[in-house]
């Protein structure tokens, strides 16, 4: 099998995919937050916000594409918004199954949530909204990550805690 090259600084149109995937993920789950009300919806974006920044000031800042145009874009944002960490601290990075719920939540919640909705009162397009969020949150930020993103990335060959963790040998 031959060898996949790393890109440098990823092509745009890959960053826009991801991104699309990503945003629609955290729109369909504020439309079903928000059948519950404004204040369901403001909580859901503020989680969402919170585990953004998180990314951006704990993982970005330490990424091989810190400042450089990363499959996601991020590593050119969060070097607007802060400064640069220590690169051999990604690489020894542990994480485990336990650390990633909070991203899987992003979609499990408004899911649960729309569960709810449609046994309190069904709703075609509620059950459309539970779909695909299954289909964007689960099928699409899969293929994104194992097709466009983590496939041509550097910091992956260098060192990549969730590379370790999805892709353990057996």
């Amino acid at each position: 099998m031959a060898k996949v090259g790393c890109y440098e600084n990823y092509p745009w149109w890959i960053v826009v995919l991801s991104n699309f995937v990503s945003i629609a993920v955290y729109g369909v789950g504020a439309f079903i937050m928000y059948q519950f009300g404004l204040a369901c919806l403001v909580f859901y974006l503020l989680y969402v916000l919170w585990l953004e920044l998180r990314l951006w000031s704990g993982h970005c800042v330490d990424c091989y594409y810190y400042g450089k145009k990363c499959g996601f874009g991020k590593g050119k944002l969060s070097a607007l918004l802060f400064k640069k960490g220590d690169s051999k601290k990604f690489c020894k990075m542990q994480i485990s199954w336990k650390d990633i719920i909070p991203d899987f939540l992003v979609s499990l919640i408004p899911m649960a949530a729309g569960v709810i909705l449609l046994i309190r009162d069904f709703n075609w397009l509620v059950l459309a909204s539970i779909i695909l969020l299954a289909v964007f949150g689960f099928v699409g930020s899969g293929l994104v990550r194992s097709q466009l993103a983590c496939k041509y990335c550097k910091q992956r060959e260098i060192g990549c805690p969730a590379e370790q963790l999805f892709n353990k040998k057996k």
